[in-house]
């Protein structure tokens, strides 16, 4: 089984308005915490930011209990020498009560450039308006976790057409390469010539009658005569 890790196309950002009116701080500051995490989505990964966006109205019907409004303190330094200034919770609720409750959450945020981007999301407001009405934040109330149904449903595929057989392809004749060697001469076959029949020792050697000569007349041969024993003695 793989490990699930959440992906910016399955992170989906909702808006939320809660009513800080006779709210404690401290809770409210950690249920806030909470939704600006993502740890209320099944998607939560701490080394992502898949919180939802909070708008916190009435902030200045926040209260403290245990008398802390004279013994808690809200620290702040200028950067220079001497530039501590120290204020308590009860004047800083009565003049600041939106920054008393952003400066309560973003304690209870990581403290790294995650825990930043997850405070963007937070807007405080110190009375019942706000200018978020374009969002159409739902309502939450305190403790409450808002539903989620989990990882959002792909889109049904369209089926997809059936492949066509493929038709056999027509056999192309190939173009043979024009050759580089340089072209040979032609050569033309010597005709083969009959060659005399050599003369055989005591044979008479005879000559081709040349062509167009005409034939000489041969002369009659006189009959040879026969002799006898009687004209001989």
């Amino acid at each position: 089984m793989k490990t699930y890790s959440p992906k910016p196309r399955d992170i989906e950002r909702r808006w939320y308005v809660i009513d800080a009116g006779g709210a404690v701080l401290g809770r409210l500051a950690s249920e806030v915490a909470r939704i600006l995490n993502g740890k209320h989505k099944p998607i939560y990964a701490p080394h992502a930011d898949t919180g939802d966006h909070v708008v916190i109205v009435n902030a200045k019907d926040v209260r403290l209990t245990g008398g802390k409004e004279n013994k808690k303190v809200a620290y702040r330094h200028s950067g220079y020498p001497g530039g501590l200034t120290e204020t308590k919770y009860a004047r800083l609720l009565a003049e600041k009560p939106a920054y008393a409750v952003e400066k309560a959450v973003r304690g209870m945020l990581p403290k790294s450039r995650l825990g930043r981007a997850m405070i963007g999301k937070l807007k405080v407001y110190a009375g019942t308006e706000h200018p978020h009405a374009a969002q159409k934040p739902e309502p939450l109330a305190l403790g409450q976790t808002p539903k989620w149904e989990g990882l959002p449903k792909p889109e049904p595929k369209a089926p997809e057409p059936e492949p066509e057989a493929p038709k056999p392809a027509a056999k192309r004749a190939r173009a043979k390469p024009a050759s580089t060697k340089p072209a040979a001469k032609r050569t033309t076959a010597k005709r083969a010539t009959a060659k005399p029949a050599a003369a055989k020792p005591g044979a008479k050697r005879t000559t081709a009658k040349k062509a167009g000569s005409p034939a000489k007349a041969e002369k009659p041969k006189a009959p040879r005569a026969r002799k006898t024993k009687g004209e001989d003695e």
